[in-house]
């Protein structure tokens, strides 16, 4: 997939982007074997960015091997289903205390007072995080309600039809 065709495809997705807090992530670990996780998002605008504590098992396996995917989903029935995935390179940079986007992630879904206890929490809690970005290689995003679904059920959709 060239990088005009990931831009948009990202581009289409932005509001789902904006909006979601959480996504899967899917990397092998250490061992050779996939792991999925649930993990916190932050969309820039160029990079989808997560974060975690600088000693979690997932820093050593991403740093061994940087090929991740990553789906990041919305809507509890077919009219409403939206979804991106991703598949691409994890960037990893250690940071002193909290990486930035995590807590403007928080800020996304708490009220102004929780999100401070929440951030003097988190300042608390970590002298060094990870800061977990993304450089999509692949991304194809999909919108059920508007048609917007994978090839392969148009076909089939063609065919029955």
């Amino acid at each position: 997939m060239d990088p005009q065709q990931i831009a948009q495809e990202l581009a289409d997705a932005h509001e789902l982007l904006s909006q979601a807090s959480m996504a899967r992530l899917a990397y092998n670990g250490l061992d050779g074997r996939p792991r999925v996780v649930p993990i916190g998002i932050f969309w820039t605008g160029e990079e989808i960015v997560m974060s975690t504590a600088a000693t979690a098992p997932k820093v050593k396996a991403l740093s061994a091997r940087p090929e991740i995917a990553l789906t990041i989903d919305t809507g509890d029935s077919p009219g409403s289903a939206r979804t991106l995935s991703v598949r691409g390179v994890a960037h990893l940079t250690i940071v002193d205390g909290v990486v930035p986007e995590y807590l403007a992630a928080a800020r996304k879904n708490f009220d102004a007072e929780y999100a401070a206890e929440f951030e003097r929490n988190c300042r608390a809690l970590y002298d060094r995080m990870a800061r977990i970005a993304v450089e999509p290689q692949w991304a194809r995003y999909y919108d059920f309600g508007a048609g917007r679904i994978p090839h392969f059920l148009a076909e089939l959709a063609k065919k029955s039809g």
